[in-house]
């Protein structure tokens, strides 16, 4: 597609969208005062015998529920695209990638280093293609020293004249003009950034967006355990289950988009045979 008067490096400005879209950004400008938190209970009683059968051949890197996550939120903005916007400079534009972001933890100790890792999903992907590259985003964070973006933020330490450097990144940063090179590693411009919470064993809970970047969507991923799920008829049952915390910009879209959204993220997740699926062949929902 080539690029027009008012698009950016990584986002294609929208020219034809209904009013209340159109208005939202000017009267709402600031990421942070339009979150909408979602909380949702997957049931994993299918996902974890799942897991066990992709582990059976005892495979180098296992697979596991953060991959699935990743996968299943992937395909979601792929089919879903709307959750693939942004609001910058008081403007709405259509991401160009299908990008997700999630910090490794080096060592699991107080003192132990971060990494940053990013995902260019294509719709080609399925499960086992993402399953590859988050093996090797984690391979590559917790055996070299800096990652790009954490390397980049050193130098900027270094540099006098904090406040004036702040000010002039944050202009670029609004009007679409930061370098390619920080868009490309820095996780707040991605679609969806991630946080395995339940690796921390805590539970999901509310993470906020952030004015900075472009980021529309962070998913918090919380303690897998067992917990009571209803049948229509009151009977209870303890099935093994994840809690997922989203927190989404509501200028993006409207809340029965979301709806939607939620459902078939919920859908993947306790059907996880269709994350075999490229991301972008439909599903029943």
């Amino acid at each position: 597609m080539k690029k027009r008067w008012g698009d950016r490096k990584d986002g294609v400005l929208l020219r034809q969208i209904d009013s209340m879209h159109y208005i939202m950004p000017l009267i709402y400008p600031n990421r942070c005062d339009n979150e909408a938190f979602m909380h949702i209970r997957v049931d994993l009683t299918d996902a974890m015998q799942y897991l066990e059968e992709k582990n059976a051949s005892g495979p180098e890197y296992k697979y596991n529920l953060f991959q699935l996550v990743v996968t299943a939120i992937l395909k979601v903005i792929v089919l879903r695209p709307y959750m693939n916007r942004f609001v910058a400079n008081q403007n709405l534009y259509q991401r160009n990638e299908v990008t997700a972001a999630f910090t490794i933890k080096k060592i699991f100790s107080d003192e132990g280093g971060e990494a940053l890792a990013r995902i260019h999903a294509k719709e080609t992907d399925t499960l086992d293609t993402i399953h590859n590259e988050i093996y090797r985003q984690v391979s590559k964070g917790r055996g070299e020293t800096k990652d790009a973006s954490s390397a980049a933020m050193d130098v900027i330490q270094k540099i006098p004249g904090k406040h004036l450097i702040g000010w002039g990144a944050r202009f670029l940063d609004r009007h679409g003009w930061m370098p390619s090179s920080v868009i490309a590693t820095d996780p707040y411009y991605c679609s969806v950034v991630l946080t395995n919470l339940g690796s921390l064993k805590l539970d999901a809970g509310y993470h906020h967006l952030t004015n900075w970047g472009t980021n529309s969507l962070f998913c918090a991923i919380g303690l897998m355990k067992k917990r009571p799920f209803y049948d229509d008829d009151g009977n209870v049952t303890m099935r093994m289950s994840v809690d997922l915390g989203l927190t989404i910009d509501e200028r993006i879209a409207d809340g029965y988009y979301y709806s939607k959204t939620i459902r078939l993220l919920k859908t993947l997740l306790e059907n996880p045979r269709l994350l075999e699926l490229p991301l972008s062949e439909k599903v029943e929902y």
